[in-house]
């Protein structure tokens, strides 16, 4: 029989390799925890760098092109339409909502509060998180501008982006001839900034033409995005 003292032993040995063993799996348990969590970091990371990379790769296959030759031809627009616009260059209170007659504005009343309405001449593109108020933008066309506003669908839709942002690009914030200015900026629809487009017409095209007893609002809708239209239009 084996004595107390190498019972003991044994035992003793039992329980220092079952310890080791659950120190091992503790280990591995611990590395595969880690590398699970840097997979993921480097994964967000990689989600999160993507796409930027992604915008500059495509804003580059529209850098040598004119505008009339970025997005669809000018046959995927409907006709420009005009609307006499005397009597709508009312300045309102900043904070005052217009509701105007149609979606989107072409002219009407709006605010004029420096540095706000008209909104900056430099910033050409707008989305839904940096976009000013329609009322500040209606001060911009008053000024002579253009207005590409386009819908959900054309923000859903990475390419037509990508062709809003390639002719964005390309209008020169110190021109000093008001009727080459040019804003992007997107149309919210509902109860934000009014109804959505006619059906299936997703981008508009709105300038505010002349003064005075010949002032008129002008506006052509598009099934999607047509540099072609937009350099007509202008």
């Amino acid at each position: 029989a084996k004595s107390s003292k190498s019972a003991k032993s044994e035992r003793q040995a039992l329980i220092d390799n079952a310890m080791k063993q659950q120190r091992s799996a503790d280990k591995r348990r611990s590395n595969i925890i880690v590398s699970v969590c840097v997979l993921i970091a480097l994964g967000l990371i990689g989600a999160a760098a993507y796409q930027p990379i992604k915008n500059q790769f495509d804003l580059q296959e529209y850098s040598g092109l004119e505008v009339s030759e970025v997005g669809a031809p000018a046959s995927v627009c409907e006709p420009v339409t005009t609307q006499d616009a005397v009597g709508g260059g009312e300045h309102v209170a900043q904070g005052t909502e217009v509701t105007y007659e149609t979606s989107p504005p072409s002219f009407g009343p709006h605010w004029n509060v420096a540095g706000i309405a008209p909104a900056s001449f430099n910033d050409k593109f707008y989305d839904a998180d940096d976009r000013p108020p329609v009322e500040a933008l209606v001060h911009n066309l008053e000024h002579g501008y253009t207005v590409l506003w386009y819908d959900e669908t054309v923000a859903d839709d990475a390419s037509q982006v990508s062709q809003i942002k390639a002719i964005a690009k390309k209008f020169d914030s110190d021109d000093t001839n008001f009727r080459l200015k040019f804003i992007a900026a997107p149309w919210l629809e509902s109860d934000q900034d009014g109804d959505p487009f006619p059906g299936g017409q997703h981008v508009a095209l709105t300038h505010w033409s002349g003064e005075g007893e010949t002032s008129a609002g002008v506006v052509q809708y598009c099934s999607e995005i047509s540099g072609a239209a937009l350099e007509t239009f202008m």
